[in-house]
């Protein structure tokens, strides 16, 4: 079997079991956030945590919550890093630095798994599962909130109330994330991943020195670190790592687990608004990107350019030969257009045209389908946008769902578009005039531009990957890049639930002949174009300096 074709093939298998989980696993997350209902143990952390579950929020209060419980996520994450000589199971291992351990503590609190260290050499057993794991489940759950937060703005009317934070959150973590998490960590275990509290181990002497292994309780780390897309691994070879990822059929299951909650939250949204054709074009929009993507991916990746691509099949350099280029091709693209960062191979060595997908995918602003709530609420944002594009050909009000996209919806809506992009060039273009910077670059020219732009395009699009030629662990880069991943985070968040607020507020609108018909093949089209031509415009100028120069050159 050619490698091209296997890749096809898996390539396949994934999109059937992604079919087959999308309808039931949709269906199952709209009960979860309409329920009024409230499990034994749900009751319990509400009663330790002091919140009434049954109490509505407007806007304003369910941002409050989001920011409060994150700010206090970061502080106590911080905490136990800074402390961590002093706690049992630290495994030898000193306390982190301080910008350090602000840099990791803003990096999982906003689901981006940014990594400045080696998991293995830095972080001990308590940190790793009490500190780190725990914020996988709950940052994720906050990305879902907010989710259902602007879904909510579009099911009501003549009310700003849009749920109850802390409900959302806490059913989201117990319904949705944990059950799931540990069906996947059992099947990690089966396919080989580590589960265990061991220590350091010796395993041979290999020139002149002494190799050593860490235990750890892996394979629940890994799952929700895929299923709540994001993507710090244990090891720093993260999923290309045995340990984490073991065999090709564990590599599929981790690909799944990033794209499946993504994906199925667009049926959510349909059954949540009273039309699942809605969530079908959502759906439809963001699996052509993401089909297209690993198209492009898979072709750039096997062209041939010479003996030794001619000999390896392909762009082997940087890939597990367990994986192949198809496999690692696949995850790439899943893991750049949604805010993972996974990596099972090493992004820095594709060839530079792949490299320049790979910035791409997180440049579109992580939404093909994007993180876990993160996507949803981004792929709206941007419908809101081509409708408006739409109502300004034709003359129109814009109109979506019912509701009018007004002067107030789209300013809203510019701004969300308008924050990332403006945190990853000003950054970048700092940095670039730094002479510091020079010193942490591997490589010089378009390939070091593209490392740098990469870090900040990772970190404030909450992706996580990075061009591992870039040395981030200094004070600058640990600050900067820790700050580009809170505001990425959390000022869109803003933008998100005042405009679910607005939309809340308003009464339905009735459609006319001259509405345009969102559930339609046409208005993906249209989608598909605002999204490619919005971060074509936005980010091209860098592109070019980067990813485009060396692929051109090369």
């Amino acid at each position: 079997m050619s490698p091209v074709f296997a890749g096809v093939l898996q390539f396949l298998a994934l999109f059937a079991a992604l079919a087959l989980a999308y309808r039931p696993l949709g269906d199952y997350m709209a009960r979860v956030y309409s329920s009024d209902k409230h499990l034994r143990v749900e009751k319990w952390i509400y009663k330790a945590i002091g919140a009434n579950p049954s109490t509505e929020m407007r806007w304003p209060a369910y941002l409050r919550g989001v920011l409060v419980f994150s700010a206090v996520s970061v502080l106590f994450l911080y905490l136990m890093q800074r402390l961590q000589g002093s706690l049992p199971g630290s495994l030898g291992f000193v306390s982190i630095p301080a910008d350090q351990a602000f840099n990791t503590a803003a990096s999982f609190v906003s689901n981006t798994n940014w990594q400045s260290y080696s998991g293995e050499q830095s972080m001990g057993h308590v940190v790793q599962t009490g500190g780190l794991a725990v914020q996988n489940f709950v940052s994720a759950a906050v990305g879902i909130a907010v989710a259902v937060a602007l879904v909510r703005g579009f099911a009501r009317s003549r009310t700003g109330e849009l749920g109850n934070f802390w409900s959302d959150l806490v059913r989201g973590t117990v319904r949705i994330l944990l059950p799931i998490a540990a069906l996947g960590a059992i099947v990690l275990v089966a396919c080989g991943a580590i589960q265990n509290f061991s220590g350091i181990h010796e395993v041979g002497q290999f020139m002149g020195g002494s190799q050593q292994w860490n235990g750890g309780a892996v394979a629940s780390q890994e799952a929700i670190k895929e299923l709540g897309t994001n993507g710090g691994g244990y090891f720093n070879a993260n999923s290309a790592h045995p340990f984490e990822n073991p065999n090709g059929f564990s590599n599929l299951f981790e690909i799944f687990l990033i794209l499946v909650i993504p994906f199925a939250l667009t049926r959510t949204f349909g059954k949540m608004v009273g039309s699942v054709k809605q969530g079908y074009a959502i759906l439809a929009t963001m699996v052509t990107i993401w089909v297209g993507f690993t198209a492009l991916m898979m072709w750039t990746e096997f062209a041939h350019h010479g003996p030794a691509f001619d000999i390896a099949g392909g762009a082997m350099e940087g890939k597990e030969t367990r994986f192949g280029i198809g496999a690692s091709s696949i995850f790439s693209v899943a893991t750049t257009l949604t805010s993972t960062g996974a990596v099972n191979s090493f992004h820095s060595s594709f060839t530079g045209f792949g490299g320049g997908i790979q910035l791409l995918g997180m440049q579109l602003g992580e939404i093909a389908p994007g993180g876990t709530g993160s996507g949803l609420y981004g792929m709206l944002i941007m419908a809101i946008i081509a409708v408006f594009i739409a109502g300004l050909m034709v003359g129109r009000t814009p109109e979506y769902l019912g509701k009018k996209i007004g002067t107030r919806e789209i300013k809203f809506a510019a701004c969300y578009i308008l924050v990332t992009p403006a945190l990853v060039l000003v950054f970048t273009a700092i940095a670039m005039a730094m002479p510091s910077t020079l010193t942490s670059m591997t490589n010089s020219g378009a390939h070091g531009f593209s490392e740098v732009l990469y870090a900040y395009s990772s970190g404030a699009n909450n992706n996580g990957s990075a061009f591992a030629g870039l040395n981030a662990n200094t004070p600058w880069f640990n600050t900067s890049i820790g700050l580009a991943m809170l505001l990425g985070r959390f000022v869109p968040m803003v933008f998100v639930l005042a405009l679910a607020g607005s939309l809340a507020e308003q009464k339905p609108i009735p459609e006319t002949a001259g509405t345009l018909r969102t559930n339609k093949p046409l208005f993906t089209g249209l989608l598909v174009g605002t999204v490619m031509i919005v971060a074509g415009l936005t980010y091209f100028p860098a592109l070019a300096l980067g990813p485009l120069a060396e692929g051109l050159a090369s």
